[in-house]
């Protein structure tokens, strides 16, 4: 009978556990795909939102064209200004095609743009008026730079006429056209591995770059062009201009300089010369001991002192 009893018991318990078991995994079951509490879903691909509709892409024989709206006049913006102004937009079709330009640091370029877009280490760059802009965005956003940025003394002036005759320095050049969703899927990888130098040297047929010291005296050559250009003078005169008033004095200090009598300044050496003295001239110190009187000199003059007393009171008895 205890076996009985102990037997059912045994049985009675594990039922318990099984069904408290099957009843906390039906609790926590989940559908696939979900996910877990607390855990943030997965992220999704980027540049997504980069890719235009169908209906906006251009037909594949026709290749868009860029057209910046009219810039006004760089005389008509007040010298005094504290915020740089805003360069013109460009106008797309839709989102630009880049090429990557030879003997340079993966620089690419807008190259049916009118006016000169590049794009380097994550960042769209524009000059414009003598400045430097960039962006995050091939069209809007532009962010005054101070400062001209390092990579553009690599690039070539000349870049669009190689780009129109298929050649750069001589050499068949079969670039590459870059749509704006893999270069940003890309670029960073490509900057990495140094995709375009080593691995396709530039899409440029039989072509040797220039060693480093040929490139810095290009870099040097370059920059002092840049230097020339009317713009960027007429930017530099204007930064000169802003900067004139702050290091003039004020007009009440400047009054009180020009009030104020100027102290001539003697050397060292002349000051010395001075204080010192002059051959056949005899020092202060031995001059004062000369006047003094010598001690039979004192007593003589202490006994006539006595003696003139001792006169007057016989006088007065």
């Amino acid at each position: 009978m205890e076996k009985e009893k102990l037997s059912g018991s045994v049985k009675f318990i594990s039922t318990i556990l099984i069904t408290v078991f099957l009843g906390s995994c039906v609790m926590t079951a989940r559908p696939i795909g979900e996910p877990e509490p607390g855990v943030a879903p997965p992220p999704q691909p980027m540049y997504e939102q980069s890719q235009p509709p169908e209906e906006q892409q251009p037909p594949p024989e026709e290749q868009p064209q860029y057209q910046s709206a009219p810039a006004p006049e760089y005389e008509d913006y007040n010298q005094n200004y504290t915020e740089a102004p805003e360069p013109p937009p460009v106008e797309y079709t839709a989102p630009p095609d880049v090429v990557v330009l030879p003997d340079t640091n993966d620089v690419y370029v807008v190259p049916n743009a009118q006016v000169d877009i590049y794009f380097w280490n994550g960042f769209w760059w524009r000059p414009w008026a003598g400045r430097w802009y960039r962006s995050q965005y091939y069209d809007r956003d532009w962010v005054y730079y101070n400062q001209v940025p390092s990579f553009y003394y690599d690039v070539d002036p000349g870049w669009r006429g190689y780009y129109r005759d298929h050649s750069w320095q001589g050499h068949p050049w079969y670039y590459q056209r870059i749509p704006d969703r893999e270069l940003q899927q890309n670029w960073r990888n490509w900057h990495n591995d140094q995709y375009w130098e080593r691995q396709r040297t530039w899409n440029v047929r039989n072509y040797r770059p220039p060693s480093q010291q040929q490139m810095q005296v290009i870099r040097y050559q370059r920059e002092r062009q840049y230097q020339q250009r009317p713009d960027v003078q007429r930017y530099q005169n204007q930064m000169r201009q802003q900067q004139r008033p702050h290091q003039r004095p004020a007009p009440q200090e400047q009054r009180y300089q020009q009030q104020r009598p100027q102290q001539r300044q003697v050397p060292q050496e002349q000051r010395y010369q001075q204080q010192r003295p002059q051959q056949g001239q005899r020092p202060k110190a031995q001059i004062r001991q000369q006047q003094r009187p010598s001690k039979g000199q004192g007593q003589q003059r202490q006994q006539q002192k006595k003696e003139n007393k001792n006169e007057d009171k016989s006088r007065e008895q």
